[in-house]
């Protein structure tokens, strides 16, 4: 992954893409910090899944700012975090429809034997482990949620 991103900047510079230039040094950047942290804890480096969960943090975070940027009306500002939002997204896979968020949470919570709201945190444990990149986690602990209150009434 690291590898991939490394090379992706290399050519951004070489085409001279500037958007695509800075979006990518932010994340070498974030990955980088996050690297440090982990020395410090007796780990090399970050996992291409820690790696992914960096890329759909700062996904996120840009939905945030176009959302601040369209509400004080600077929409050239929000355009210029969708494009960031493109480039990093390049790099996670393809992302889960909210339906087959829905389909992987409730095989899962049958596969786990999910009995109710305290098994709520084995759930989201192990669809992060799955779905490392690949699901909104809000969504899908909305969804938790819902089955556990369907289930348990």
């Amino acid at each position: 992954m690291r590898d991939e991103i490394n090379r992706a900047l290399k050519a951004a510079i070489k085409m001279q893409d500037k958007r695509r230039m800075s979006t990518l040094r932010l994340v070498s950047a974030a990955i980088k910090d996050r690297d440090i942290a982990a020395r410090s804890s007796d780990k090399k480096c970050v996992s291409d899944s820690e790696v992914m969960e960096i890329l759909a943090k700062m996904v996120k975070q840009r939905h945030e700012s176009i959302k601040t940027y369209n509400e004080g009306g600077r929409p050239e500002l929000a355009q210029q975090e969708q494009e960031e939002i493109d480039i990093i997204k390049s790099f996670l896979p393809k992302q889960l429809s909210e339906d087959e968020i829905h389909n992987a949470v409730v095989s899962l919570m049958e596969e786990i034997g999910c009995a109710g709201l305290k098994d709520m945190g084995k759930t989201m444990g192990a669809l992060k482990e799955r779905y490392t990149g690949q699901m909104d986690f809000a969504k899908a602990s909305q969804i938790v949620k819902e089955q556990i209150q369907e289930r348990c009434g």
